[in-house]
């Protein structure tokens, strides 16, 4: 943390793109992770070229054209982006960050460029509040110099770039940004020819767009589209449905005839586990079972709580009374933390929570629980007796250990983002070869997430929708994520279907949760 930090002139905060560089300290894990994947990959002789790691933070600031920050917004920008005890580690267009020889590698990454991130969003209103209205996007970028003996190969550079960043939401910047104008030209919205052509329209766009449908969806949206509403989607209804109505969000196996070994079974999956609420002692205390985002039990009147004094601006607040009912909601994130331990245990968070929010007509969450199953460890310099070492796991899913590691950082990271915490919870790991040569283990895991939460007694039922109400959707850019759902967590891995397993896996965004979550209190508070 040596370097002096350049004072910033009103010159250079002009610019289309200004770049305030913070000095960071690398993680103590960084460089033996890298060393480990590398020599997992048959690429240990990459890892003695590196030699030792810097890293750095890039606020890359954009004004709005033809404005220009004065000395005393200079002055309060640099005040909310240097290090509290450390403010001399910022610099304005001066980077920490110094290739020593001319093997040294430097890679930057950071948020694609054609989407604002929740964290410039927050930023830039943080920016507005503080007077800084020229500011209009403000977007944080990762450098990394690696210092290295002799030159990187290319293919140790593509697997370190996978591991320093999600090529879903970010990108890699060749060198500092000049602009945020991606060049990119939005494509014309498309007609699927379904009245003409049938399935196979619908089949053609599902290949192409990887939108993860199944014989079932294909059947199902071809009947829909050409029998009940007699007209033809555009890509963008397909690829909605193959986000927002997939067995993930729908459940349809759940409510669907079971046959077991050509026997149609009397009952459902939804039919048998809704048999539990049949006694008239158990739909007394329940409010919410079967019908909902969360199940609710009757909780206690006249409750004393803080209520704001204000919905729409910082103020005090004051003790009132409502009738508040407990909430409980669980699900599992399996095959998303399996390919993507962290971002896969970061959504199955975000998911359920989302799921406490949505229940009833707005509810408040209160703490988390997450679990872990995983196969055999296979901890270096840990052996243990009942391991196996020739177990092959698919390549499409990460190890045991790494989705331990991966998924709970993952859970904890969104949850500590959003403002819950997790309370409680369990792991286990297994994998055992059985006397008849039969394989068990948790080969695809169980990330299970569960959480609390208190409803108003005033809001425990959605209303009916009204012709002329809005529909409005709430939330972050609309990547390609989660396409698939249940059809791809069902579906077979393979190599082959790797792209469409990651397009699978939904990605966390805690910031904008947290937002959504400050306006649904609002609206909960809001009481009738």
């Amino acid at each position: 943390m040596s370097s002096p930090s350049k004072k910033p002139t009103t010159e250079e905060s002009s610019a289309g793109v200004i770049h305030y560089y913070r000095q960071t300290e690398p993680a103590h894990s960084l460089l033996p992770s890298i060393q480990e994947e590398l020599t997992t990959l048959g690429l240990g002789a990459e890892c003695a070229k590196i030699t030792s790691i810097a890293t750095e933070s890039c606020f890359n600031v954009q004004l709005q054209e033809g404005t220009r920050l004065d000395d005393n917004q200079v002055k309060i920008l640099t005040w909310l982006l240097a290090e509290t005890f450390e403010p001399q580690a910022l610099a304005l267009e001066t980077s920490f960050l110094t290739a020593s020889q001319s093997n040294d590698w430097l890679l930057e990454v950071g948020p694609r460029m054609t989407f604002t991130s929740a964290f410039s969003s927050n930023a830039t209103s943080i920016c507005h509040a503080c007077k800084l209205t020229p500011v209009v996007r403000l977007e944080l970028s990762r450098r990394f110099l690696f210092h290295c003996g002799q030159e990187l190969s290319a293919e140790a550079q593509k697997i370190i770039k996978s591991m320093l960043h999600d090529r879903m939401t970010e990108q890699e910047y060749p060198t500092p940004l000049t602009t945020f104008d991606a060049g990119v030209t939005p494509q014309p919205v498309q007609i699927i020819p379904i009245l003409e052509e049938g399935r196979a329209a619908l089949e053609q766009i599902n290949n192409s767009m990887g939108l993860g449908f199944d014989d079932f969806d294909l059947d199902y949206y071809t009947n829909l589209f050409k029998e009940k509403l007699g007209r033809n989607p555009t890509d963008v209804e397909c690829f909605d449905m193959g986000q927002s109505n997939s067995e993930h969000s729908r459940h349809w196996f759940f409510g669907g005839k079971m046959v077991i070994d050509g026997v149609e079974k009397p009952e459902t999956l939804f039919q048998m586990v809704k048999a539990t609420l049949k006694s008239d002692e158990v739909k007394e205390n329940s409010i919410i079972a079967f019908h909902d985002n969360s199940s609710a039990i009757r909780g206690y009147d006249n409750v004393k709580s803080l209520r704001p004094t204000s919905l729409n601006q910082a103020g005090p607040v004051k003790i009132g009374t409502q009738t508040l009912h407990p909430i409980l909601t669980a699900e599992t994130h399996n095959f998303p933390s399996g390919v993507a331990p962290f971002s896969g245990a970061e959504t199955g968070t975000g998911g359920r929570l989302r799921d406490v929010m949505a229940t009833g007509r707005g509810a408040y969450p209160v703490a988390g629980i997450c679990a872990y199953c995983v196969g055999n460890l296979q901890i270096p310099g840990y052996k243990l007796p009942w391991e196996d070492e020739t177990f092959v796991y698919p390549n499409n899913l990460a190890s045991p250990l790494t989705i331990e590691i991966d998924a709970s950082n993952g859970a904890s990271d969104y949850g500590n983002k959003y403002g819950e915490p997790v309370i409680h919870g369990f792991t286990r790991s297994f994998g055992q070869r059985l006397p008849n040569g039969e394989r068990y283990e948790w080969v695809k895991p169980i990330m299970f997430s569960a959480g609390v939460g208190q409803m108003d007694g005033r809001h425990t039922a959605k209303g009916e929708c009204e012709k002329g109400m809005l529909v409005v959707k709430l939330g972050g850019p609309a990547y390609r994520i989660g396409i698939g759902g249940g059809a791809a967590s069902s579906r077979v891995q393979s190599s082959e279907n790797a792209d469409l397993d990651f397009d699978a896996v939904q990605r966390g965004d805690a910031e904008m949760g947290n937002r959504l979550n400050r306006l649904m209190r609002a609206c909960c508070d809001l009481g009738d």
